[in-house]
Order: structure tokens, then sequence, then C-alpha cells
């Protein structure tokens, strides 16, 4: 049977971890654990430990073992991801965390449909990061995704890290990737809304050095075109790779 895993970003203190009521109710009435079973911990920069409930309230876990740092694994990643409406941007970043993104950039363009004020882009920012702590929870990653405050896209395209050194911009009308391609640094990927990124838009994503390119003969969602390539690029230089 599978080990339960939980995020917390603070280190054990006095031999475990204090939980949150909303956090120990889930623990003890939804997953009905008992005390004694054993869950792995880790702080989503890394470290991992192996832990205990200690009682039946649920809100006690005992330190059993410091499991050490693992590496963050698979190619570097970021993900310009314009907001979608309903749960596709939850569906996005979730398949986009199990797939390895170690940053994600959400960004509105001409055609994106959700209209965010800052008290609600602040709102949805902590959503989305629950979201990712979830999705790590499930897939067994240690190292949470960083999401970026919502920007609009012309202000994200320049604040794209230069370690990022391979950029597309997935449009039906790009070229397909190359093979050939030699394995990047980091690969950046901008995904457009519903109704896809504007001539303009995508223009300026070319002053930001990144390629047009398509994902073959189909168009995909706007919430499955970003997975869907970040699962071809693990496959050709990340650790889905043999």
């Amino acid at each position: 049977m599978r080990r339960q895993r939980l995020f917390l970003a603070d280190a054990p203190v006095d031999g475990g971890w204090t939980l949150p009521e909303k956090r120990a109710h889930y623990l003890r009435r939804v997953l009905r654990l008992k005390p004694g079973y054993q869950v792995t911990v880790f702080d989503g920069r890394g470290q991992q430990w192996q832990a205990a409930l200690a009682d039946a309230t649920g809100q006690r876990l005992e330190l059993l073992e410091d499991l050490g740092q693992t590496p963050e694994a698979g190619l570097d990643t970021l993900l310009l991801q314009c907001v979608g409406r309903g749960e596709r941007m939850d569906y996005a970043l979730q398949k986009a965390t199990e797939l390895g993104v170690r940053e994600v950039m959400p960004v509105s363009s001409e055609r994106t449909e959700v209209r965010l004020t800052d008290d609600r882009a602040r709102r949805r920012l902590e959503h989305w990061q629950a979201v990712v702590i979830q999705a790590c929870e499930q897939c067994g990653r240690t190292w949470v995704p960083r999401i970026h405050p919502l920007s609009a896209l012309d202000e994200a395209l320049p604040n794209v890290d230069g370690r990022f050194d391979l950029r597309l911009a997935l449009t039906p009308e790009g070229a397909p990737i190359s093979r050939r391609q030699p394995a990047p640094q980091g690969l950046a990927l901008l995904v457009g809304p519903e109704g896809g990124l504007t001539d303009a838009e995508l223009r300026a994503a070319e002053r930001s050095d990144f390629a047009l390119t398509a994902l073959g003969p189909r168009v995909l969602r706007t919430e499955s075109a970003g997975p869907a390539m970040l699962a071809a690029a693990q496959a050709l230089w990340g650790d889905f790779a043999t």
C-alpha cells in the first residue's frame, strides 16, 4: 500500500509537527488514518521525512526518520500559461506539475476571457499554489513548482530568465520541433488562451526569442497543450529519456 504524502513547509520541531485542525480533520475523517499510520512529509524544497500519526486527533505527527534531500529531476522548465476559464487552469497546472514543470507564469493576453482584479488575482494565486502542492503530494515530487503572480503577457515575456535557452510559443501555424534539436539547458513554453495568441502577441514572443512551434497536425486545447509539450520535452531531453 502506498504511503500518504503530506506537504509541510516547516521542519520538525520538538520531534514532530502539530497540524492545523483542517489538515488533521482531513487525515482523521476523510482518509480515516489511525494512530501509528506512517506518512512521508516533504517541505517542497527537496527534504523528506518519515513520520507517524501520534494520536487519535490527527494533529500531531511524530518524526521517525530524516530521509534527506532529493535533487529535482528532469529538464528545467517554465510554463507561461494564459489563464483559462473554470477548471482549465487547474488542469493545466496539475498536469504540468506531474510532468515536472519547475516554474509557472500565469499570464493574461488580448483574448484571455478571465479578467481578474488585484484581489481576485491574489486569491487565485493562493488557489493555484494549493493545486500544485496537491499534485506534488499525489505524484511523488519533493520540489513544489514556483507559481509567479499573474501578469500581462507583454510584461512576462521580457522577464523570462536567461537560463531558459530554448523558448517555444505553441501555435498551429508554427513549425514542428526537430528531434535533432540539441538538449537545452532550460525550456520555456508559451501557451495561449482558448482563442489563441494574436499575430501581434506572436511577433512579440518572437522578439523575446520564442520560436513558433506546432504540436503535430492537431489543435490542442489550452489546458492540454502545455502538458503535451512538457511530456514530449521530458521524452526528448528529460527524465523520460532512456
